[in-house]
């Protein structure tokens, strides 16, 4: 298959390096140094469930690759609605464009500028970063990639990608008979996970330690879970003790990508966690008082970055 992937970042550059190892033409977008270091170095990762290293087209201009099979969409959500605007040229009739990214809003901003048949949802497991330009550290994590239609419908396209993603090494594949369940499923723990971590500047270990924070993390889970179901989305009831369980055994020093940004004077993805929580449960007519208050804590934080 022929694959651009569009923000090839720690997630999106894994899975091209993945995709290309397993013989597949992979075509990378990027930016500033990371772009000049994939142009001039190529790509390496750094894997615990592997190293590999690769040498793909890479550029700034989807123009200079044209239409593929399959566009892996991983940008930062709060760059969603401006980076959509730049998929056409990669664009045949059938290509699909899967949005690996935080949230559950960017399958629809996507789709306002390409057109929904084109858009399938994605939900990305794994913990990697860009380390330096052109390395990419994947330091845990299942590497799972969740992946299917938006109307549940096994057609061609998602039957090639799942056989595509299924051949790759450091990758557990999964075709979801459901993905917007698998992305309401994911939410309710990132909010959670990204939202405390970010707003205490602590880790789980010292949330997990501190009663009322973790009776917060629970409810913030809590909380999506009930938006989720309010807004018609079927998340199994016991996703809340799931994920209250999954936390509980982290590592005691993890924090979450929203904390990283945060204290490293980046761009917050807010909008697209906690505040999309907000807003769903307006209106859905569902009450959060947990994660208005997480996001009132961060807004001052994202306001300011904001671009």
């Amino acid at each position: 298959m022929e694959f651009a992937i569009f923000g090839a970042g720690g997630i999106g550059a894994y899975l091209g390096a993945r995709l290309a190892d397993a013989g597949h033409d992979v075509a990378l977008v990027a930016r500033g140094d990371h772009l000049a270091a994939l142009r001039s170095k190529g790509l390496r990762v750094e894997s615990v469930a592997g190293d590999t290293a690769v040498d793909l087209p890479a550029t700034d201009d989807p123009g200079e690759i044209g239409p593929v099979d399959c566009v892996l969409f991983t940008v930062k959500a709060y760059d969603t609605r401006e980076a959509a605007a730049d998929l056409d040229p990669l664009l045949g009739p059938e290509t699909a464009v899967v949005s690996f990214q935080n949230g559950v809003d960017n399958e629809r901003l996507i789709a306002e500028a390409v057109g929904e048949s084109h858009v399938v949802g994605g939900i990305a497991y794994v913990f990697s970063t860009i380390e330096s330009p052109g390395v990419v550290a994947h330091t845990g994590g299942p590497a799972r990639f969740v992946y299917g239609e938006l109307d549940g419908s096994r057609s061609a396209r998602i039957e090639a990608l799942d056989n595509a993603l299924s051949e790759c090494a450091g990758v557990e594949a999964i075709l979801a008979d459901d993905v917007r369940v698998g992305l309401w499923r994911k939410f309710a723990f990132i909010c959670a996970q990204s939202g405390m971590t970010a707003a205490t500047r602590k880790p789980i270990g010292a949330i997990r330690e501190t009663d009322a924070s973790w009776r917060m993390y629970r409810r913030v889970v809590e909380e999506v879970v009930a938006v989720a179901r309010a807004s018609g989305v079927d998340v199994p009831a016991e996703t809340v003790e799931e994920w209250v369980a999954f936390a509980r055994d982290l590592d005691p020093e993890m924090y979450s990508s929203l904390h990283y940004d945060l204290t490293h004077g980046k761009r917050l993805e807010l909008d697209a966690l906690n505040g999309a929580v907000v807003r769903h449960a307006e209106a859905a007519g569902v009450d959060v008082p947990m994660n208005e208050a997480v996001e009132a804590v961060l807004r001052p934080w994202a306001d300011e970055r904001a671009e």
